[in-house]
């Protein structure tokens, strides 16, 4: 059976956060690196409604990569952050047992693909609509400028499984470092950046 990827939300947002909470909970070594806890009961929810303080969350897009109607892997993009020609992948994560079939790297192409078609459109005015999610739109707003690159962190208690896969996709450390702290968990966040 294909994979299809679709945004999470609407219509079908119960169930997809139902299909998330699933999908996090399937890789509990993930959520203790990261925050130094199992999954919590409300991880779903909060994957799909977080952004940073003073983001607009109508630039906050959360895609699926289904098998049938199981979520095999998500990714949460903010477009515009953290300036507007940069999307911010904050999350990218393949369900428990899924590793290693390239889950993950067709998730990323699928984002990349649909920024480039939405860039891309918002340069020439149209675009393949039918190829977008509703939050990664056909054309980008009149104040966003096309997204030029793609930026993500890198918690460094998750590095050793993360930074191999972002490498493998071209992303490169900027040498940032910023202080990471999740309830007693304290670390430190590695900034990567790719050209779209």
């Amino acid at each position: 059976m294909p994979a299809v990827v679709r945004e999470l939300g609407g219509a079908s947002a119960d169930g997809d956060v139902a299909a998330l909470q699933d999908l996090l909970e399937s890789v509990p070594d993930h959520a203790s690196r990261i925050t130094g806890y199992p999954p919590g009961p409300s991880d779903g929810l909060s994957a799909l409604l977080s952004v940073p303080d003073g983001f607009d969350p109508a630039g906050k897009a959360g895609l699926g990569l289904w098998e049938g109607e199981r979520l095999v892997a998500f990714a949460d993009v903010l477009l515009g952050y953290p300036v507007p020609s940069t999307a911010y992948i904050g999350l990218l994560v393949v369900r428990g047992g899924e590793q290693g079939r390239g889950l993950g790297r067709a998730m990323h192409e699928a984002v990349v693909e649909r920024l480039r078609a939405a860039s891309e459109g918002s340069r020439t005015g149209h675009s393949d609509v039918e190829r977008l999610p509703e939050r990664l739109p056909e054309r980008l707003p009149v104040e966003r400028v096309p997204v030029e690159r793609l930026r993500l962190g890198v918690v460094a208690t998750n590095a050793s499984v993360a930074e191999p896969f972002w490498r493998a996709l071209g992303y490169e450390p900027t040498g940032e470092e910023q202080p990471y702290r999740y309830d007693h968990l304290v670390s430190t966040v590695a900034l990567w950046e790719r050209p779209l």
